[in-house]
This record gives structure tokens, C-alpha cells and sequence, in this order.
């Protein structure tokens, strides 16, 4: 092997195999980098209004119009105008009100018209406006069924705001848990 005139992989330190070797590499590093990128697809519960509200809008399209965009679009602002709270500021986000400063609704309307699904459009309306994932559904508290001692300090808050009181002076977690306890008979007279 002395007198061979083959070049030397620096990877295996064999003659001969310098293609075999960076071709072995190459794949590696493109298989890493697809695992990446598959793992930045969306976590659980991430982007909760943007899916709801085109699997909504999926269901409520034609069938025979499914794959035009303007359509999709037409569709789509027609929906926005009945929407309210996070719904209402995701249609402000991509364009589907007529009071949005900016319209990328043609970024949701090509993509679904190709028949790609709601989280997948999420996803990649996320890379363009981080914001519309970040959007949630206010969830509503059975206070029958709930133990207040469990709810965090936003949560029992709101409580209070959405009977649009306020505890003054509040600081303590056990101070608004006792609070809400006053206040439970005058706003839950049907439901005690």
C-alpha cells in the first residue's frame, strides 16, 4: 500500500473510499438538520385560535371551490365580521378585517387551497407574525366545581374582573380566594 497512488480519506484513513466518506457525512449533517427542522414544528396547545378558527373555515368552504384561493379569502373576511376577542384579533393580524393595517391572508388562503392542513398554515403564518400564536381562548372557571385554593393569582383576578370588582389591596393569594368567597352569593344566587 506504500506505492498507491489513491488519495487518503481523512475519515476513514483508508485509500480510496474520499467520496464514499464525505457522502456518509453529508448525509448525516442532512439528516440532522431534517430532525431540526422537524422539531420546531408547534408544541401543544400552541397557536389554539389559528387552528380552530381555519378548521372552521375549511368545514364551512364548497367543495367545489376548496381549492381557489380567492374563494378561500372571500370566505375567510365574511367569517372575521362575526368573530369576537381572540378570534377578532387573529382576523386583525392577517388581514381579514377591514380595519387591519396589514393583509397576509393570501399566506392562509394558497396553502389551504393546496389542501394543507390548519396546524401546518399555522405554522408557517407563526414565522411570519410570532403574535398569532400567541393568542389564546380565555377559559372559562366552573366556580361549583373548583377549588380556588388551586387556581393561580391571574385566575382568581379574573374572576373578579368578569364581575367587574376589584379587590383593593389585595396581595396575598388567600386574600382574593376570601374575596371571591364574599362575593359568591350575590353573583351565583341561581347556581348555588
Amino acid at each position: 500500500m506504500m506505492g498507491s497512488n489513491k488519495p487518503i480519506d481523512s475519515c476513514t484513513n483508508r485509500p480510496g473510499e474520499r467520496w464514499f466518506g464525505t457522502m456518509k457525512g453529508s448525509l448525516v449533517m442532512f439528516l440532522l438538520l431534517a430532525l431540526l427542522g422537524f422539531a420546531k414544528g408547534l408544541r401543544e396547545g400552541e397557536c389554539e385560535v389559528c387552528i380552530e378558527l381555519l378548521k372552521r373555515l375549511e368545514k364551512s368552504l364548497d367543495p367545489g371551490l376548496k381549492d381557489k384561493p380567492a374563494h378561500i379569502e372571500e370566505k375567510f373576511k365574511e367569517m372575521c365580521k362575526d368573530t369576537k376577542k381572540a378570534e377578532h384579533r387573529f382576523c386583525y393580524y392577517i388581514g381579514g378585517l377591514e380595519e387591519s393595517a396589514t393583509s397576509i391572508v393570501s399566506e392562509m388562503s394558497k396553502p389551504m387551497s393546496w389542501g394543507l392542513p390548519a396546524e401546518k398554515i399555522c405554522e408557517r403564518l407563526k414565522k411570519k407574525d410570532a403574535q398569532m400564536c400567541e393568542l389564546r381562548y380565555e377559559k372559562t372557571i366552573d366556580l361549583n366545581n373548583v377549588e380556588l385554593k388551586k387556581l393561580r393569582v391571574r385566575d382568581l383576578k379574573k374572576i373578579l374582573s368578569d364581575w367587574d370588582e376589584i379587590c383593593e389591596g389585595c396581595i396575598e393569594k388567600t386574600e382574593f380566594i376570601k374575596k371571591i368567597e364574599e362575593l359568591k352569593p350575590k353573583y351565583m344566587r341561581g347556581e348555588l
